[in-house]
């Protein structure tokens, strides 16, 4: 049965008189699916209540920093510990250190660490660093990889190979983009092209080695190995982009799952966000010495921040960092991932329903395909209408997934076993009908 939406439409309507769309982040308004966005009033564990009351088993964990679920209690005791020191002091702090020591303990490609506070700035910088770093213009990035909102990054791919990229926002001049080429997902040949004809000019290459921006697409390992070949042939900087996979997929971040196939593999710079934070606002952005020296005070790129290791924020992500290395958390949270993305295969498939999906760690997509596309291209055969059929059916039954076709899913150490067992009830009792 729908749910009640009365508290939440009250507090949309009162909201879209003041603040742009009603929403502080476009994802959130609902526009991809429709209906009423619900607002939250408060959440635990693997479960959030909206304004009307009602409870949500959630996939979307604040978009992937909850790996832990909502309100765990070493994240709590730290945080309220930190908040009785101060709120932000504009000044350097022990954290500070005892956080980028931990970066550069589990990400062995980094060697140094700036700390931000989102992911956007951690990318925009990364960009700033490689150019500054490299003294070159142009970078590299692939249709359907997310990188925030900077100017350079919101791009959609121009006509062909000579040709770079044009805006895909209003606000964003097209010489802005004139220097990012913009190329399709896993597509060796076309990759090799680009470097073929720009390879001298490249500053870097930046991809999301699991693409979560178009629900989640994963980079071949023949593709990523064919980056890194090329990235060194030419002296362009390989930058990971691990702002949503970075500790969510894997202790290591992607490019641990990545080196397994890889020997020896390592991109020159990472961006992180979401896992680091803990659900406060912090990123961060690091590399090799040599590269990450560049940057001022040592260096001519410049970068700041005001919040930039906020104490509460630091709080909360060396809390959850401490957490999630325990023995057994990622396989753990990796079976129980599987198993969501398993029951919900199965039950589709026994209704004759197209459907299809992956997982990592704990980050999942799925598709209403027979396979799993491998890029922007074939991720946009799905059917849109169906899915949004889907997702207010699953929510009606009280599950929370992305409202939008295009965003991963993610799975919490929180969620249960009867969890997942209900939302695969769920699921199954929607695609029954839709098969009748």
């Amino acid at each position: 049965m729908p749910r009640t939406t009365f508290r939440s439409a009250a507090l949309f309507e009162r909201a879209q008189k003041l603040i742009p769309g009603g929403v502080n982040s476009p994802v959130r308004a609902f526009k991809a699916v429709g209906g009423t966005p619900r607002f939250v009033q408060r959440a635990k564990g693997a479960h959030f209540w909206d304004a009307d009351g009602q409870r949500y088993i959630d996939y979307i964990g604040s978009w992937g920093p909850m790996i832990l679920g909502h309100g765990h209690p070493a994240v709590l005791e730290a945080v309220q510990k930190a908040v009785l020191d101060g709120f932000s002091y504009g000044a350097p702090t022990e954290r500070e250190v005892e956080m980028a020591e931990e970066i550069v303990k589990l990400v062995p490609s980094i060697e140094m660490v700036r700390l931000v506070s989102s992911g956007t700035e951690a990318t925009m910088s990364v960009i700033r660093l490689a150019r500054g770093a490299t003294g070159r213009n142009k970078i590299v990035k692939f249709e359907g990889c997310y990188h925030g909102h900077s100017d350079a990054l919101l791009v959609k791919a121009g006509s062909g190979l000579a040709t770079f990229g044009s805006p895909t926002s209003a606000g964003v001049p097209a010489e802005v983009v004139k220097d990012t080429l913009v190329l399709e997902y896993n597509h060796i040949a076309q990759l090799e092209e680009a470097f073929s004809l720009h390879g001298r000019e490249i500053a870097c290459l930046m991809i999301e080695p699991i693409a979560g921006n178009m629900n989640f697409v994963r980079a071949s390992v023949a593709f990523i190995k064919r980056c890194r070949e090329l990235c060194t042939q030419y002296d362009a900087l390989l930058v990971f982009d691990e702002v949503m996979t970075g500790f969510r997929v894997a202790l290591g971040g992607a490019q641990s799952v990545y080196a397994q196939s890889i020997p020896g593999f390592q991109p020159d710079l990472t961006a992180l966000g979401k896992v680091i934070g803990g659900g406060m606002p912090m990123a961060a952005f690091g590399g090799k010495r040599a590269v990450m020296a560049h940057l001022a005070p040592l260096g001519g790129v410049y970068q700041a921040g005001t919040l930039s290791g906020n104490p509460i924020a630091t709080a909360c992500g060396l809390a959850t960092l401490r957490e999630i290395q325990k023995p057994g958390f990622y396989d753990a949270l990796g079976v129980r991932t599987r198993s969501l993305v398993t029951g919900l295969t199965d039950a589709a498939h026994q209704a004759g329903v197209p459907f299809c999906g992956d997982s990592e760690g704990g980050m999942f997509g799925f598709f209403l395909l027979g396979t799993l596309p491998q890029n922007y291209p074939q991720v946009m055969k799905t059917d849109g209408l169906a899915f949004n059929r889907f997702f207010h059916a699953m929510l009606d039954s009280g599950v929370y997934f992305a409202p939008a076709l295009f965003e991963a899913g993610f799975v919490s150490a929180a969620h249960t076993a009867e969890d997942i067992e209900a939302t695969v009830a769920a699921a199954s009792n929607f695609f029954k009908a839709s098969a009748v």
